[in-house]
């Protein structure tokens, strides 16, 4: 690599001018999409890049980006990049306090928002940020005002500011959730943006379309978030044809992919499991539930018969196995990849581990889902399932020239040219990640003597028992959130005697279930056997993710929430990750209730071994 990011669609421009780059959504019909192609893209982003010079925006300055993931987004990053400029990616979502948070803290000169509704967050804290200069906005014209404004910029300035961008120049500062406190700004440079996208490329990029075909990939995870900005880069420097969703509601999301039939997916562990329980609840629907579980058995039988064969550890599949697998195939398996578009041949999941149980599934109906892992400040991907060699419920191995270490305490350090530049305006911070060359990511694992990387969780999120006990609750909450009643799961127990949980359930999958169980009778009789119902669902699902740990890791008690954990209430974060402090400090009473009312007789102090404890206790608040 010898300069910045935006190189590499000017030289795609030059040499591949008709490859169609990008694709746009037509403003009559949202179904029919038009392709443009790398020199049309080139030029607009010149365009836009001469407007932020007209602007006074120059190289070091940093431009936030409020958006959701759109076609204007690539060409708002690639104008700034051009023009040698850092960005400051916020997500829409964000409240006024993280909103002034971040433009105060990385010193933003511009900022560039989506609809009204941006507009109205940011001059809501204007007054305090005296360096902000612009606010542009997307549905206001804001590309067109930009390109008017630099008709009178030569053309040969862009070309000098965009060839003194250097490798190493920073050209990202991406905030993390912030779980607690205020989120930190990593700075990422060109070069640690490209390293992870180049190395996939090269290893994995032949499995993105079938030989021949140009790969299509429907980009709908927010640009917000790193992981959103690698596949963005993916695309641009692979000659990968993109199209933008900002939707993310599963009606819309369906909608787009079988509009735009993409060749391989890019999503995290949340939307492969609300894509199952869509198939589920569909097949449910139109009577093939019992057809539809037994396929999806069959699958996961023959993606581990396959894996065992490729690991060198089994045979393989078996003849009375490869033959329901055929069967299947015909009647089952193609119907669910025609409900992503017909073309998907392939996919990724990021974010955090993927259930293996789920990953079998999508391997066995003919989508093989590459699980990774990667953080904001890696750029992105460290670690990979390499080709041929896949080992599911892992998270692969160590992308080339990358480096992986599990310290003594079982946190999982990493080295590589995708590291991040380090904190800004916090240099005790990046002391803390940054030791002797390694990152101390924070999270916790274990490397198998093949050199495969399982996540266990977060290391500030274990949970820690009176009785002195280490759970990490990671595995526990994505078994839980398998089934297809339970939307989410926050495991508790610091400084209790046995682990509980707290659960929210699936709406929509709720309606369907009670809609299927139709209990005969009275309103309130009904009523009563449908509650009765749903609590021993809910039991047997505790019961399905306690068998996979020992009983003083099991969940003893536990509570259904009547309402989810959003944004809007402030239990998530922006990236969609639980705000674990927040939660407990809402759901205190309701935490204390869960111990208080499971312990054996309400007169006596609850018990310290956790094997005096009743089973579960499906209690619903």
């Amino acid at each position: 690599m010898q300069g910045g990011l935006a190189d590499s669609l000017f030289e795609t421009a030059d040499h591949a001018p008709t490859l169609p780059q990008l694709a746009r959504r037509s403003d009559t019909d949202s179904t029919t999409w038009t392709t443009v192609a790398a020199i049309e893209l080139r030029d607009e982003v010149l365009d836009v890049a001469r407007g932020f010079i007209a602007a006074g925006i120059f190289p070091g300055h940093r431009v936030a980006v409020m958006a959701r993931t759109r076609y204007e987004w690539t060409v708002l990053s690639y104008a700034l990049w051009t023009v040698g400029a850092e960005i400051v990616p916020i997500y829409p979502t964000s409240s006024h306090e993280q909103v002034a948070w971040i433009l105060k803290d990385a010193g933003c000169v511009a900022v560039v928002v989506e609809d009204e509704q941006g507009i109205m967050t940011v001059g809501s804290v204007c007054a305090s940020l005296p360096a902000l200069r612009h606010v542009w906005q997307l549905d206001a014209g804001a590309l067109a005002d930009l390109m008017e404004a630099g008709l009178s910029v030569p053309i040969t300035t862009v070309e000098s500011m965009r060839r003194i961008v250097l490798p190493d120049s920073t050209a990202v500062i991406a905030y993390t959730s912030g779980t607690t406190g205020h989120p930190k700004g990593c700075a990422l440079s060109h070069r640690s943006l490209a390293a992870p996208c180049d190395t996939l490329l090269d290893g994995w990029g032949h499995t993105a379309a079938p030989p021949g075909e140009q790969p299509v990939v429907l980009a709908f995870l927010p640009f917000s978030h790193v992981y959103g900005l690698m596949i963005q880069g993916m695309c641009m420097r692979g000659g990968i044809l993109m199209g933008h969703e900002p939707d993310l509601r599963a009606e819309a999301l369906s909608a787009a992919l079988m509009s735009f039939r993409p060749t391989y997916l890019y999503a995290v562990p949340f939307v492969f499991e609300k894509i199952y329980k869509n198939f589920l609840r569909a097949a449910q629907e139109a009577g093939r539930g019992a057809l539809f579980e037994r396929a999806v058995r069959t699958a996961q039988d023959f993606a581990a018969a396959s894996e065992r064969q490729r690991l060198g550890t089994g045979p393989g599949p078996g003849f009375d196995l490869r033959l329901q697998h055929a069967l299947y195939e015909k009647t089952v398996y193609r119907k669910l990849r025609a409900a992503l578009g017909g073309r998907v041949c392939g996919a990724v999941s990021g974010g955090s581990p993927l259930n293996r149980e789920l990953a079998l599934f999508y391997s066995g109906i003919g989508i093989f889902v590459h699980d990774g892992y990667g953080l904001t400040e890696t750029s992105g991907g460290i670690t990979a399932q390499p080709v041929g060699r896949e080992k599911l419920g892992t998270v692969g191995r160590p992308l080339p020239d990358t480096e992986v270490q599990v310290a003594e305490d079982g946190e999982i350090l990493v080295r590589g040219p995708s590291v991040f530049q380090g904190y800004i305006n916090d240099e005790a911070g990046t002391r803390a990640a940054l030791r002797n060359g390694w990152l101390a990511t924070g999270d916790i694992g274990h490397v198998d003597s093949e050199g495969y990387l399982s996540i266990t969780g977060r290391k500030k999120d274990i949970v820690i028992t009176s009785g002195g006990k280490s759970v990490a609750p990671a595995a526990l909450e994505e078994h839980l959130r398998v089934h297809p009643l339970i939307h989410q799961a926050v495991v508790v127990g610091d400084n209790r005697p046995c682990v509980g949980a707290l659960i929210t359930l699936d709406p929509d999958f709720l309606a369907h279930w009670r809609a299927v169980l139709a209990a005969p009778g009275e309103q309130t009789d009904r009523e009563m056997r449908e509650e009765d119902a749903l609590r021993e669902e809910i039991k047997r699902a505790v019961a399905a993710a306690n068998s996979t740990v020992s009983r003083s890791e099991s969940i003893r008690v536990y509570r259904v929430l009547p309402e989810p954990f959003d944004l809007a209430n402030g239990m998530l974060t922006p990236s969609m990750k639980l705000r674990r402090d927040a939660i407990a400090q809402r759901y205190a009473a309701e935490i204390e209730a869960m111990y208080q009312s499971s312990s054996r007789g309400s007169r006596n102090p609850a018990p310290v071994d956790p094997n005096q404890w009743d089973d579960s206790d499906n209690v619903f608040r």
